[in-house]
This record gives structure tokens, C-alpha cells and sequence, in this order.
């Protein structure tokens, strides 16, 4: 890792050595900051597209920049409900818009997907502290533009990394708070040299107890950049990574723990030979990731850009878990006999591995003059992952040998694709949008499964995904928009593992929009409606590492209307609502229950509530103090698809408070920044996420089979604090 950092670093200072043979120019803030921009205008949309979006600035994100994690920052958007396995918001943490999954999510970084090529989900607990070296991100829901990587089925988040400072910087940032929660980050930027070169980085340490028993976080990140820029060119080589090791949380707990002990965690439970309950202390998830990016764009003339990016991605890691009472044949040990007693049966300590190497290539052309923005590129990406087990200890080896593999398997998936999208002003107030990509993926896999079983499938999908739409400019205060936008997407490894003849899904996404804005007040309304076929929805069910198991839903759909608005009251108070209320329905749901098939009709879709409603008081009485009262209600929604009243999650509503105070000062330090954040200041005990599981009983009466149901609840924390001190120099 140091030695490719290091040649790409010289591969940037010998690019500044070049232009120091020729004149130099002194580049302005707002040159520099368009050239970061051209990373990501491929897959961005502006404002005024018809494209329902939001953004997020480097400011809003530093208001709670505390140590959770990106998807718990971005609470408080339209449509968005998050989730934390340890409770608390480090670790595991989740996210769903307008009630999609996050495998469902297009997630890209500098325009690199960062979805797992074959989980197809997003694990930011690999990247402690990435927030602190975000520059800018926007939030797409719906489709979206989704240009590079698998569709979007609910939302496309694109992150745009911290961009090239003018001058040289640094600060260090600490916070704790409840659940002996800590977060330390050092950063720098050397800012130009000669005009041309700037070196910065990031190192953070984060480390949480976690609201759930043992459900502790040790997350190590860093991120480091180099950058050659001129009038035309911008050259950036980019690493960052991380290394997390989380203690499992992700078992749940049923409703009786709920109510006489919500902190319980039930993962590395075993029983001694005394007979006494005891947990394994190393039942943790154990995985490090590192990314090198180099991105090249060139500025021609006032017309022509370019941009090329090339991505390496190595990931490896384990979880590792104690087992009680294993059979020897899951693991190859032959049995043995001691006198007259034949022991085949072994507790154990076992390791699932991950290997995994993702490269890419990106590369787009971008023509624009008054009327016309046009971009056209390919993407092309090639994914090998390595899926194997080993059992490091055992009570009764047999003739087992340490870290023998008693599963192994891989996967290799490549993804080609080819976009062109445009925007075209027609006059001065109609502009019309279009975007057509086509994109090929083969997936392979070999060996055996976790589940010690062979585990072949090799498909090839080939999908044509076109986007339309139109944005009108009644008035400078006045924008409606209307899209359409079709996207075909694979299923993951897991759905293939859980049926291999699971099918590919497509969304028709329809939107249509207002969005108003004058001195002291912005509203937007949006209006979608999303025509599923085969739509991978969640079962409700997870497998045994905590992954929610998905299947086809046939026909289904998603209609929604959006609500969103920043109200200035006066200089010093504004308030900032959005609501989102939808129907999400299944057209036809047929199940199994109690021995016989059984057809619910329409349905509800599963962790989709009907509402979602956001809301910020901001209180800024002087420029350096603030004050935010930030409110969250998610109305009750079901675990399964069948409307089961034992898979339904109560309604909740959570209020957090946030301060933030900041000195500016000329000695030593240019400013210091205090952070305060209280979340769930009321103390609602609250459930955001489970899992609901059914199965027949056959014991009670052999005569007759009855369908027993069940569900597992993730709580999240109760009243609990971080406090945090940034020195900016």
C-alpha cells in the first residue's frame, strides 16, 4: 500500500515538475473548485434539473461530525430512515430511502462505485470518519442518474471527496460521549505549492462501547491525496481506507428481551462445561479496505473536458464466532472413538473469510456551450472475490490441522457499461433532459457456499436503461419538472444463495415537481410514482450473519409525494420541515401457512412506512452560534410482506438537539470549534429495525402443520451525548 501511494504521490510532484517549466499562473479559489467538480458532473445534476435531489455541503456535515456514521448524518433528509445495530450510530449502520434498502442504494466516491460488486450493499463502518473528508455529496432519490455502477432502486448517494485547498491548513479534531464513545482526527493540507501541487491527508481513530451489550466499535481510517492542478488540468492521486473490528450485534433480540432487557446481546452466547453461561469475547467482525484512486482532468478549451479515473480496491477480513455442539461432517473431522464412546460432535471457533479485489476503469468526454451540456463515457469494472472458511480452534480436533478450509468458493463479476445524457435549453425557460446507458454484467461464481453446498451460477444480463425528462422556469421563483427513468438491476450472491433462479429486477420511476424559492422561503414538492417488476423486495428474514434475505415481488409499486421547505422567521430563526407520504404495495402476495398456499392480495411492502417526516428549528443568534432542535417521525411499518400483526414496528418519534459555537482567533489557531449534540433527548425507547420469520410446526400435532411466527428487534439508544472540540489552524 505505502509503495503504490508513493508512486502515485511522485506521479503528481513529476507533473508539478513539468509545469514549473512552464509560465505560472496563480490560480483563483473558483477555478480550482470547478475542476474538483468535473470528478463528478457525469453522475451530479443541477439544480434545476428534473431530477429530485439534495445536497449536502462540508458545513452541514460538520455540525454533527461527532463520530457516527455518513447514513446517520443524513437522518434528517426526505424520505431517508436510518439504523444502528449497536444502537448507537458507530458501527453498523443502515439506510433506506422512500423505503428501499440499502442494497438498492448507488453509492459512488470521485464517481467510483462503492457498493460490494456482489452483496451489492454499502458497509461505511469500513470507513471511520469518511465525513471528514467529504467535500460535498448529493442525495438522489428515485432512479437518479445513477450513470456508473448497478442501478438505483430508491436512491443514488454521489461523494465528491474534500477538494484542493488554496492555502496550507491543518486541524485536530476530538469528541466523546455516552457509551465511552470516542473520536480523534488529525488533518492537513500542505495548501499550492508553486501555484500547482498540494499534498493533505487525514488519520481518525474511533471507538464506541455501543448502547447494546458488548457491541463495541474499533475503527482506524485515513486518507491521503495528492494534486497537480493548473488553469486546464487537475491530476489527483487519492488512497483512504480503513480497518474495523465490531463485536457481532446483529442476532437481535425476540419481544420478551425487549421488554425486560432492550441492551441485550445474545451473539457469542455458550454454555461452559459447568453448565455457566458465558459470552466469547472475540465475536467480532474483523475486516480492513483499502481504495486508491488517480483521477486526470483536462480542460481543453471553454467547450472540452475530459476526465479518466482509475480504481484498485483490496478488501479482506472475517467474522468469527464460537459454535456450540457442530457436527463433525460440516467440517471434514472424522469421529472418534474413545472405549466404547464415538464422540462426532465438537464445539468451535471458526472464521468466515472475505478476499476480495475490485478494479476500475471510468472515463468520460464533456462537451458544453449556452444551450448544450453533454457527457458520454464508458465504465468498465472487474470484481474477484475469495469466500472461504477455517476453524482455528476446536475441543475435539479429530484429524483437523489449524485453519483448514472446510468451505471455499469464489465469485468474479465484470460490469461494462456506456452512458450518454445531455441537457438542452431550449430558451430561456424550457430545457430538456435525456440520458441512455446501456450495461452488460456477467456474474460467476465457483466451489462450495457457506452453507456447504456447490454454489455455481453464471449468468449474463444485458440491460438498456433510458431517462427522459423536462424542466420549466415559470419565473426566477418558479421551476416544475417532470422525468421518466427506467433501471434493470442483477441480484446479489445472497439472493442467488437463497434461490438460484431468482430474476432481475426493473423499475419504471416517474417524478414530477415544483420547487419555489424567494427571499425567506424554499418549498419543493415532488410527486413520484414507481412501477416495479420483479422488485427484490426484503423477505423479512435474515440468514445466520445478520443479511436480510430477498425475493421477487412479481408486480409492485411506490406512490409518493414529497414535501420539503426552508422558512426564514427572521435573521436569527428558520425552520426547515419535510414530510414524504406514500403507499407501497405488493399487487399480490401468495404464502405458504399452515400447510396450504394462501393468496393476501395487495400487501404492504415491507420497512416501507407511509411516513416519513423530518423537521429542524435553527436558532442562530450571533454568525458563530447555533442552536438546532432536530426532530424525526417514522410512522409504524411491516418486517415481512404479508401485513402479519407480529412483523409490524411501532411509529416513533425522536427529537436531538445540536449546538455548535466557534471562536475565531489570530493566535495560534484561526478558529475553535465547539460541537454539542444530545440525541433522543426525550428518552423514547424505539425500535428502527428487525427482522420478522415464520416456520412450520409439525411437532405439537403430526396431523396437522401450523405456521408459527416470530420477529427479532434492534433497539437503539435512549437519551445519550457527544461533545467535541475542533482546533482549526
Amino acid at each position: 500500500m505505502k509503495n503504490l501511494f508513493l508512486f502515485l504521490t511522485l506521479l503528481v510532484l513529476s507533473a508539478s515538475a513539468y509545469g514549473q517549466d512552464q509560465k505560472t499562473v496563480t490560480l483563483d479559489s473558483t477555478k480550482i473548485t470547478k475542476l474538483d467538480e468535473v470528478l463528478i458532473q457525469s453522475i451530479r445534476v443541477e439544480a434545476d434539473s428534473p431530477i429530485t435531489h439534495s445536497n449536502v455541503t462540508k458545513a452541514d456535515l460538520e455540525k454533527r461530525n461527532l463520530g457516527q456514521d455518513i447514513p446517520i448524518l443524513l437522518n434528517y433528509l426526505p424520505s431517508v430512515v436510518t439504523t444502528s445495530d449497536a444502537g448507537a450510530g458507530v458501527g453498523y449502520t443502515g439506510i433506506r430511502v422512500r423505503g428501499v434498502s440499502a442494497q438498492s442504494t448507488n453509492i459512488t466516491i470521485n464517481g467510483i462505485p462503492y457498493n460490494d460488486s456482489e452483496s451489492l450493499g454499502t458497509f461505511w463502518v469500513n470507513l471511520g470518519d469518511f465525513s471528514s473528508s467529504v467535500e460535498s455529496l448529493q442525495l438522489q432519490r428515485g432512479v437518479g442518474t445513477s450513470t456508473n455502477g448497478s442501478g438505483a432502486f430508491g436512491a443514488s448517494i454521489n461523494v465528491l471527496t474534500d477538494a484542493v485547498a488554496k492555502e496550507a491548513k491543518g486541524e485536530v479534531s476530538n469528541s466523546f460521549g455516552s457509551y465511552n464513545t470516542r473520536k480523534h482526527t488529525v488533518k492537513y493540507s500542505t495548501g499550492l505549492l508553486n501555484d500547482h501541487v498540494e499534498i493533505s491527508g487525514r488519520l481518525s481513530q474511533i471507538n464506541s462501547d455501543g448502547y447494546i451489550d458488548r457491541a463495541t466499535s474499533d475503527l482506524k481510517s485515513y486518507f491521503f491525496q495528492g494534486t497537480y492542478v493548473d488553469d486546464n488540468t487537475l491530476i489527483k492521486a487519492v488512497t483512504f481506507g480503513g480497518k474495523e473490528v465490531t463485536y457481532q450485534a446483529w442476532n437481535g433480540i425476540d419481544i420478551d428481551k425487549l421488554k425486560e432487557d432492550r441492551t441485550f446481546n445474545p451473539s457469542g452466547e455458550y454454555q461452559d462445561q459447568d453448565g455457566i453461561t458465558r459470552y466469547y469475547d472475540n465475536e467480532v467482525d474483523n475486516y480492513t479496505q483499502d481504495h486508491y484512486q488517480l483521477h486526470w482532468n483536462q480542460k481543453f478549451n471553454n467547450n472540452w473536458s475530459t476526465n479518466l479515473g482509475l480504481n484498485y480496491t483490496y478488501g479482506r477480513g472475517y467474522f468469527e464466532q464460537y459454535k456450540e455442539d457442530e457436527d463433525f461432517d460440516t467440517y471434514g473431522f472424522e469421529p472418534i472413538t474413545l472405549g466404547s464412546q464415538t464422540i462426532n460432535e465438537t464445539d468451535v471457533i471458526r472464521r468466515r473469510w472475505l478476499d476480495n479485489n475490485f478494479y476500475v476503469l471510468n472515463a468520460s468526454v464533456n462537451y458544453k456551450d449556452d444551450n448544450l451540456n453533454l457527457s458520454s463515457g464508458v465504465f468498465y469494472s472487474s470484481y474477484h472475490g475469495e469466500h472461504f472458511g477455517e476453524v482455528i480452534w476446536s475441543q475435539y480436533a479429530s484429524n483437523s490441522q489449524i485453519r483448514d478450509r472446510y468451505y471455499e468458493g469464489d465469485g468474479d463479476k465484470y460490469d461494462f457499461s456506456a452512458f450518454a445524457k445531455a441537457t438542452y435549453q431550449l430558451n430561456n425557460k424550457l430545457s430538456l433532459f435525456g440520458d441512455l446507458q446501456f450495461r452488460s454484467v456477467n456474474y460467476d461464481t465457483s466451489g462450495i457456499s457457506s452453507d456447504l453446498v456447490l454454489f455455481e451460477i453464471d449468468k449474463t444480463y444485458n440491460f438498456f436503461n433510458p431517462k427522459a425528462g423536462l424542466s420549466y422556469n415559470l419565473n426566477p421563483s418558479n421551476n416544475f419538472y417532470f422525468s421518466y427513468a427506467r433501471a434493470n438491476r442483477e441480484a446479489s450472491r445472497s439472493d442467488f444463495e437463497s434461490n438460484p433462479d431468482i430474476k432481475p429486477e426493473q423499475l419504471n420511476d416517474f417524478e414530477l415537481g415544483w420547487r419555489y424559492k424567494s427571499k425567506n422561503l424554499i418549498f419543493n414538492a415532488n410527486a413520484y410514482y414507481m412501477l416495479y417488476n420483479e422488485q427484490l423486495v426484503l423477505t423479512g428474514a435474515i440468514d445466520d450473519v445478520g443479511s436480510f434475505i430477498r425475493d421477487n415481488s412479481g408486480k409492485s409499486s411506490r406512490l409518493g409525494i414529497e414535501l420539503e421547505a426552508v422558512v426564514k422567521l427572521s435573521n436569527q430563526f428558520s425552520i426547515q420541515p419535510n414530510v414524504t407520504f406514500s403507499s407501497n404495495k405488493n399487487d399480490e402476495t401468495i404464502i405458504n401457512r399452515d400447510g396450504g398456499l394462501v393468496n393476501l392480495g395487495k400487501t404492504n411492502i415491507s420497512f416501507s412506512p407511509d411516513v416519513v417526516a423530518s423537521n429542524a428549528f435553527v436558532f442562530q443568534p450571533m454568525d458563530n452560534l447555533q442552536f438546532s432542535l432536530l426532530s424525526k417521525f417514522v410512522g409504524e411499518q411491516f418486517m415481512g410482506n404479508t401485513d402479519s400483526d407480529t412483523s409490524k414496528l411501532d411509529s416513533y418519534f425522536v427529537n436531538d438537539f445540536n449546538v455548535t459555537y466557534e471562536i475565531k482567533t489570530n493566535k495560534i489557531f484561526k478558529s475553535i470549534l465547539f460541537s454539542g449534540l444530545v440525541n433522543n433527548i426525550f428518552g423514547e425507547k424505539y425500535v428502527s429495525n428487525g427482522y420478522y420469520y415464520t416456520y412450520d410446526d409439525t411437532w405439537s400435532n403430526p396431523n396437522t402443520t401450523t405456521t408459527i411466527e416470530g420477529a427479532g428487534y434492534y433497539p437503539q439508544a435512549t437519551t445519550n451525548f457527544l461533545v467535541g472540540a475542533t482546533l482549526k489552524f
